[in-house]
């Protein structure tokens, strides 16, 4: 049984999880009233869609990083743009396919903080080139995550630095603050995903 504290925390997660998980594949969405609303799985044009020029996105390696990107994050024939802070201001505008891998990494690597070998990074990590093997990273990613506060336990939630991922406040805050805030960088990121698939349907 997961601490009492971390229950809703749970909850919450995998809610926002599944919502997301539904709103990229379908075939249906929870509309927010409890109806079924019919939703096509997500194409590899529209993971790439840059709505706007000057996009950050997910590209191949050899094209090399996108405008004010520095550099291609990750590791394989795909990189994800990327910039050492402080980052551009404004931020660039991000397609589904970085909203998506940045998700999906962060879920990654903040599970293997928490309860696996504490060594990964950004560098280790494979960034997809392709809806379908992001889909299934995202997938990967938020179990791993999952599994991994399974471990935890009440005073592991009071622990500042108990994840020891490397990208985010975690050295400065008890872990359960970095749960709270991994739930909103779901909640967040899957409605900004969400607004950019209504957005991509209207354009067609």
């Amino acid at each position: 049984m997961p601490p009492p504290r971390l229950a809703p925390l749970l909850d919450q997660f995998d809610f926002a999880r599944t919502r997301l998980a539904n709103r990229l594949t379908g075939p249906y969405l929870d509309s927010g009233d409890g109806s079924e609303t019919p939703v096509s799985p997500m194409t590899d044009a529209e993971y790439h869609w840059p709505p706007v020029p000057g996009h950050w996105s997910v590209r191949r390696r050899a094209d090399g990083p996108g405008p004010r990107a520095t550099h291609l994050a990750g590791t394989g024939e795909w990189g994800r743009d990327a910039a050492p802070y402080p980052q551009p201001v404004p931020p660039p505008f991000t397609t589904i396919a970085w909203r998506l891998s940045h998700l999906s990494e962060m879920l990654a690597l903040r599970a293997d903080h928490t309860s696996g070998t504490h060594t990964k990074t950004r560098d280790d990590y494979p960034i997809a080139g392709d809806v379908t093997t992001a889909v299934a990273a995202f997938d990967a990613g938020a179990t791993a995550w999952r599994e991994a506060l399974l471990t935890v336990d009440d005073a592991a939630l009071d622990t500042v630095g108990y994840c020891t991922y490397p990208h985010g406040s975690d050295a400065e805050s008890p872990f359960l603050e970095i749960v709270w805030w991994v739930n909103q960088e779901v909640l967040h990121h899957g409605a900004e995903i969400a607004l950019l698939r209504d957005l991509y349907r209207q354009t067609r």
